[in-house]
């Protein structure tokens, strides 16, 4: 009997953020049973260092041990990145393949900011990984600009398509926020821009569901005058996660950095219409004026003006909502995302249990 078993690294998948939502969308559809794989967990949200180091040592007695057959780290910034890296190295030292799979939003920002021996590191881990996921074209062509020689793939993230999509229990105005809720995902910018839109179209509200400084976020929405137009939520999961997808009427994503963010795509998944930003793997997946409206980043006015454009035109959001959802379908939904990734565990040599 074969012992040797693929091995894949990443946060909990029980917390919070996009790698915690695509780890959790590969175990649902199977992906953990078909290919008897392990899942190594090297951080939580009370903390990495114990994490880490369990994982580490776990790690080095199944190489040691002569079990595994491939690592799959599931990467972002800073202190994911030195984790995940030293991991890697690791394996290749047992001449196992490896796959760098990055999520990080704002891994360019990092990568260029990292003193000289940091970027040496990156590029080395970069070209020796055996292959390198990339969640857009975008993403791709910035890794082969700092590494040529990386052997890079475009795998975007995947999501579940519901049966249905949820336009029935929208509430006349209600947008919708979720995710960490700072300055890079530009939650400031949404309230500067829900003060300029509700002087026109004052049944607009907002719901901000995440974590982040939500102090900061409480004293601007005080500035802006809209203590009775915002409620915080707090991380949603579940059932309430759901509840808020279905009274949306629209869904607001005002990015400054992104990779392809798991919240996006859910909206899209139940045909909601969105406002985003044009960064990172975003414009690929939501086209302006096909699947969602663009908009500038850091630019409130603008912002607020595609508002009060969803607000008024009920058809436009309906438009939008169903070619997002079809937009998903043909390039994003589960089925079609991981049939691509187990194809590349195939070529670097794997076979499934069943």
């Amino acid at each position: 009997m074969n012992r040797r078993r693929p091995w894949m690294v990443g946060t909990d998948p029980a917390g919070q953020g996009g790698i915690a939502a695509v780890v959790t969308v590969y175990g649902d559809h199977g992906l953990f049973e078909r290919w008897g794989m392990h899942y190594l967990c090297s951080h939580r949200e009370r903390g990495w260092v114990w994490p880490f180091l369990r994982a580490g040592l776990g790690l080095l007695g199944a190489l040691l041990a002569g079990r595994v057959s491939l690592l799959h780290a599931q990467v972002a910034s800073y202190g994911s990145f030195a984790r995940k890296s030293l991991l890697l190295l690791m394996a290749r030292a047992f001449g196992v393949p490896t796959v760098f799979h990055l999520h990080g939003a704002e891994f360019q920002k990092y990568y260029a900011a990292s003193p000289r021996w940091r970027q040496v590191w990156i590029r080395h881990t970069l070209r020796h990984s055996s292959r390198v996921l990339a969640l857009s074209d975008a993403w791709r062509d910035f890794l082969l600009g700092i590494v040529p020689q990386a052997r890079v793939l475009v795998l975007p993230n995947p999501v579940r398509l519901p049966h249905q999509s949820l336009p029935a229990g929208e509430v006349q105005g209600r947008l919708l926020f979720l995710g960490r809720a700072d300055r890079r995902k530009g939650v400031f910018d949404l309230l500067a821009a829900l003060r300029l839109a509700r002087q026109q179209h004052p049944l607009l509200y907002l719901r901000i569901g995440g974590d982040g400084d939500l102090d900061a976020v409480r004293a601007a929405i005080e500035r802006e005058g809209l203590q009775q137009a915002v409620t915080l939520l707090g991380w949603v999961r579940g059932a309430d996660k759901e509840r808020e997808l279905a009274e949306a009427e629209v869904f607001v994503l005002p990015s400054h950095d992104e990779g392809l963010p798991m919240a996006l795509l859910e909206c899209m998944a139940r045909g909601k219409a969105i406002v985003s930003t044009p960064v990172g793997g975003i414009p690929q997946a939501l086209r302006d004026g096909q699947d969602g409206l663009l908009v500038p980043p850091g630019q409130p006015e603008a912002l607020a003006q595609a508002l009060s454009s969803l607000h008024g035109d009920a058809l436009l959001r309906r438009r939008l909502g169903d070619s997002a959802r079809e937009r998903v379908r043909e390039h994003y939904a589960t089925d079609t995302v991981l049939a691509r990734l187990e194809a590349l565990y195939r070529e670097l040599g794997l076979e499934p249990l069943r």
